[in-house]
């Protein structure tokens, strides 16, 4: 059966500057789902797309002075904080879920609607994770069933991970980098509980993962721990008397847009 494909270019350049179609293909990320899908359930997207409500709805300062007498700036104003919530993808819940999580955090019933095409939920053996022991004494590992195919270029892998900074979300996804560039199946998200007891509903829609593309030749391997030379020092203590006593200096001379 032939396969729905949602595509982003790594890139912003513009469709005719790309010479050929599989010039194009070398600088995309696909979603692949299967056509009765198609149009039924979200689709991934850009990170940005899936900022949570809280740092929407932050104002950029606080009506205040800091210790320096600049302007004192909410977590709104922090470029590398807006950077994580702009990295890579998003896939997003396919479908309504309802968790009913007991006192003892394990015996977690879960519900989703009849007419749904595949169960969106699962379990996992607690074995897996090696619980009861610490710090799984009181967790069932779950996971969330994905019906994206991730597809990207040859020497891609993909970090599939908790979408960042969303300390709102009542659950934790377990961290995985998928060589996506030869596996040529769906990764689902493994999970556990986080939030309190009760009855939940996870609505359609809900970020479940971040998704971000690395090419593997780029990965840094080598590393060296060493004490700082006196110029490094300076450029440093330079550094950061303007980071505290100037304003904007981040996202003027030192940030790159991404």
């Amino acid at each position: 059966m032939a396969e729905t494909r949602i595509s982003f270019g790594f890139h912003d350049a513009p469709r005719a500057a790309r010479a050929t179609d599989a010039a194009a293909q070398a600088s995309r990320i696909e979603f692949l789902c299967d056509p009765a899908l198609a149009g039924r359930i979200p689709p991934p997207d850009r990170a940005i797309r899936f900022a949570p409500e809280w740092f929407r709805r932050l104002p950029r300062e606080m009506g205040m002075t800091d210790a320096n007498g600049l302007p004192g700036l909410t977590v709104k104003a922090c470029l590398p904080v807006t950077d994580s919530l702009s990295l890579g993808f998003v896939i997003p819940l396919p479908f309504d879920v309802m968790l009913q999580v007991p006192e003892d955090r394990v015996h977690i019933a879960m519900g989703w609607a009849e007419d749904v095409p595949f169960a969106p939920l699962e379990q996992h053996h607690p074995g897996q994770i090696g619980a009861p022991e610490p710090p799984f004494e009181a967790t069932m590992p779950l996971k969330f069933i994905n019906p994206w195919r991730i597809k990207v270029p040859d020497g891609y892998s993909v970090l599939f991970t908790q979408p960042m900074n969303r300390p709102d979300l009542p659950f934790a996804c377990f961290s995985g980098l998928v060589d996506c560039d030869r596996f040529e199946t769906t990764v689902n998200m493994p999970f556990v509980w986080t939030g309190p007891p009760g009855q939940h509903v996870l609505s359609a829609g809900t970020p479940i993962a971040q998704l971000i593309p690395i090419r593997r030749d780029a990965l840094l391997k080598d590393h060296l721990a060493r004490q700082s030379s006196e110029a490094e020092r300076e450029r440093e203590a330079a550094a950061r008397q303007r980071k505290y006593h100037e304003e904007s200096t981040y996202s003027r001379e030192w940030r790159v847009k991404k």
